[in-house]
C-alpha cells in the first residue's frame, strides 16, 4: 500500500500512536499498556495480517531515533549515587544469579533446537523495563519506600550490565569479544572526559545565565543540547563497533549524573519525555509490531508452547533473585519486588532482533520471546499492584512495627552498609 517514501504508513503509525493511550485509558479495569497495544496495532496493521503498512523509510529513520530515545530515557531514569551499601550489593548478587538462571534456561533451550546460543538467551532474559515500573511505582507512592528503592537499583543493574553484555558478546559489528573489551574501555574513558567537561560548563555561572535563558524560549537550548549528546554517543558507539543502544543507554546516564539542579529548570526532563513518549518512542513500539513474524509463530506447531516456556523463564530469571530483599521487605514485598523485576519489553524486543540479525536465534524463537515480554508486561504489574493495594489497605489497621513483615509500606529510610 506505501510506497518507498510515501509517508501514508507513517499516518496509519501515528494514529495508532494517538489511539493506543485513548483506548487504554477508556478501558482502566483491564490495565493494558499502551505499549503493548501500539505493538499488538502494529502487528494487524502489519504485513503479518492487514498489510496496509510496510516499514519504508521514514517509519525506518523515527523508529531507530525512537529507539535510541527511549535508552536515552532509560538511562535518565538511573541514579548511580543512590547505589551503595546493600543497595548496590543485593542488586549486584541478583544479576549475578539472573545471569547463572538465565544461561541454565538457555543451555535447555538449546538442547530442545530453539536457541543458537545459551548465552544470549540469558542476555535477553536479564534486563527489566526500568521505564515501566518507575512510572507504576510513583503512581502508588512507592518510589522512595524501601521496596521502591530495591527494585529500582536491581532494575538499574539489570539494565546497565544487560546493555553493556549484550554490545561486548553480541554486536552486528565485526571483531571479537577482547576487542570489543577493549573499545568499550576506550568508550568509557571518552564518556568520563566528557562527563568532565560538562560537569565544568555546568559550573560557569555565565553560561548557567544563558542556559536559563535561552531554555523556555524557541531555542530550547537544554534539549538542544540533550538531542546532541544522545545522537552524538549513537554515533560513537556505531563508529567504535559498539550497539548504539548502548551510547543512547550511556548518554542518558551521563545527562542524569551532571544535570543535578533540576531547580533552575524544572521543566527539562518533561520536555524530554514529550519529545520521547509523545512522537519517536511509539514509532518504534508500533513499527516493532510492524517486525512481528506472527506467521513464524502461528505456522510452527511448537512455536506457541514456547511462549509460556520464555515467561516462566523470565520470571525465574528476574524474579527469583528478589529472594536476596526478603529481610528488607518481607515475604510480599519480596513478590511484589520480583513480579515487578520480571517485568521485560524494550530490551527484549531489542535484543530479539539483534538475535536475528546475528543468527543467534531464530524469527520463531524471537516471535515467542517478544510474546513473552507483552504477557510480562501485561501479567506481571497489575498483579504486583494488586498486592501492594491489598496490603497497603491492611496496613491502615495494623501498626507498621507489628505488621506481618511489610516493611515496605512504611517508607523508612534503608539501612546501608557503607
Amino acid at each position: 500500500m506505501t510506497g518507498g517514501n510515501s509517508f501514508n504508513g507513517l499516518l496509519i503509525v501515528a494514529l495508532i500512536a494517538v489511539a493506543a493511550p485513548l483506548l487504554a485509558a477508556a478501558i482502566p479495569r483491564i490495565k493494558i499498556p499502551a505499549v503493548v497495544l501500539e505493538i499488538v496495532a502494529g502487528i494487524v496493521v502489519g504485513p503479518s495480517v492487514l498489510g496496509w503498512v510496510d516499514i519504508d523509510q521514514p517509519i525506518t529513520v523515527l523508529a531507530l531515533v525512537g529507539l535510541a530515545f527511549l535508552l536515552f530515557l532509560a538511562g535518565l531514569e538511573i541514579d548511580l549515587t543512590a547505589l551503595r551499601g546493600d543497595l548496590l550489593r543485593l542488586p549486584l548478587l541478583g544479576f549475578a544469579l539472573t545471569l547463572a538462571i538465565g544461561f541454565a534456561a538457555g543451555i535447555g533451550f538449546d538442547v530442545a533446537g530453539w536457541v543458537d546460543s545459551p548465552m544470549f538467551v540469558a542476555i535477553a532474559l536479564a534486563a527489566t523495563s526500568l521505564g515501566l515500573i518507575v512510572p507504576v511505582l510513583k503512581d502508588v507512592g512507592h518510589a522512595e519506600s524501601p521496596l521502591g528503592r530495591y527494585t529500582i537499583a536491581g532494575a538499574t543493574i539489570a539494565d546497565f550490565g544487560a546493555v553493556i553484555l549484550l554490545s561486548l558478546f553480541f554486536s552486528e559489528s565485526e571483531g571479537g569479544t577482547a576487542s570489543r573489551l577493549i573499545t568499550l574501555g576506550l568508550f568509557v574513558a571518552v564518556i568520563a572526559v566528557v562527563g568532565l567537561v560538562l560537569a565544568r560548563a555546568g559550573r560557569s555561572i555565565r553560561l548557567d545565565a544563558v542556559l536559563v535563558r535561552l531554555q523556555d524560549t524557541t531555542a530550547e537550548i537544554r534539549v538542544r543540547i540533550a538531542v546532541a549528546l544522545l545522537i552524538g554517543f549513537v554515533a560513537l558507539a556505531a563508529k567504535v563497533g559498539l550497539e548504539t543502544i548502548l551510547g543512547a543507554f550511556i548518554a542518558g546516564a551521563l545527562l542524569g549524573i551532571v544535570d543535578r539542579d533540576a531547580m533552575s529548570h524544572p521543566n527539562f526532563r518533561l520536555k524530554l519525555d514529550a519529545v520521547g513518549y509523545g512522537f519517536v518512542i511509539p514509532v518504534f513500539f508500533v513499527t516493532s509490531g510492524l517486525r512481528f513474524d506472527l506467521d513464524a509463530l502461528t505456522e510452527n506447531p511448537s512455536a506457541l508452547g514456547r511462549v509460556p516456556l520464555f515467561l516462566a523463564a523470565l520470571l525465574a530469571a528476574r524474579g527469583i533473585p528478589a529472594w536476596l530483599y526478603r529481610h528488607k521487605l518481607g515475604r510480599d514485598g519480596t513478590i511484589v519486588a520480583a513480579l515487578l523485576q520480571a517485568t521485560s519489553l524494550p530490551f527484549i524486543v531489542t535484543a530479539s532482533e539483534i538475535g536475528v540479525a546475528i543468527g543467534a536465534i531464530r524469527a520463531v524463537t524471537a516471535a515467542a520471546l517478544v510474546t513473552a515480554g507483552l504477557l510480562s508486561v501485561v501479567i506481571f504489574p497489575p498483579i504486583a499492584l494488586g498486592l501492594l493495594r491489598r496490603e497497603s489497605r491492611g496496613a491502615d489497621d495494623v501498626p507498621a512495627e507489628t505488621g506481618p513483615g511489610f516493611e515496605f509500606v512504611t517508607g523508612d529510610p534503608l539501612p546501608t552498609n557503607n
